[in-house]
């Protein structure tokens, strides 16, 4: 991973309002914290680990992030939504509703949905991800706008099955 890649995961972690990510990878390990106004904006640590004690196959990991509890008044659209499944991301990245910019829109609120459609694409360093969808049913709410970043577990659709 070189300096311009780091720097630019850098900018999307500040981006995202995630509160710290670690990344390890074969031969690095990477911590991005980002602060609220009153500390730093942004510590991050660097680390070079020795090939003899690098892990085979560690994999990227992100810590779980936490969302803020609703406020009460928004407790009855809450009640509303109850009976609709919520199609949540399982990655962080930038949340793109249609494969290329010249390209419609992969669904729109109303569209009838099968298990194994693809919903939307995640970009997470530099690799697009299709996110397809586990359930059947019609897409009521899409809770994300385009181009915008997503935390992991981040809800993106409302579906109602029936």
């Amino acid at each position: 991973m070189d300096i311009k890649e780091i720097q630019s995961l850098i900018k999307f972690v500040a981006k995202s309002g995630a509160s710290e990510v670690k990344l390890e990878m074969e031969d690095i390990k990477i911590t991005i914290r980002t602060g609220d106004q009153s500390s730093s904006p942004e510590t991050t640590i660097v680390q070079q680990i020795p090939m003899a004690q690098a892990p085979m196959a560690a994999a990227p990991q992100a810590a779980p992030l936490t969302e803020a509890a609703p406020a009460a008044s928004a407790g009855e659209a809450a009640d509303d939504d109850s009976k609709y499944i919520t199609i949540k991301s399982p990655i962080i990245g930038t949340f793109y509703r249609k494969p290329a910019p010249d390209k419609p829109n992969f669904v729109e609120v109303g569209k009838d949905i099968k298990q194994g459609d693809v919903l939307c694409v995640i970009e997470a360093m530099k690799l697009f991800n299709d996110i397809e969808s586990e359930v059947s049913g019609k897409i009521v709410k899409i809770l994300v706008d385009d181009s915008s970043p997503v935390e992991f577990d981040q809800p993106l659709f409302l579906v109602d099955p029936s």
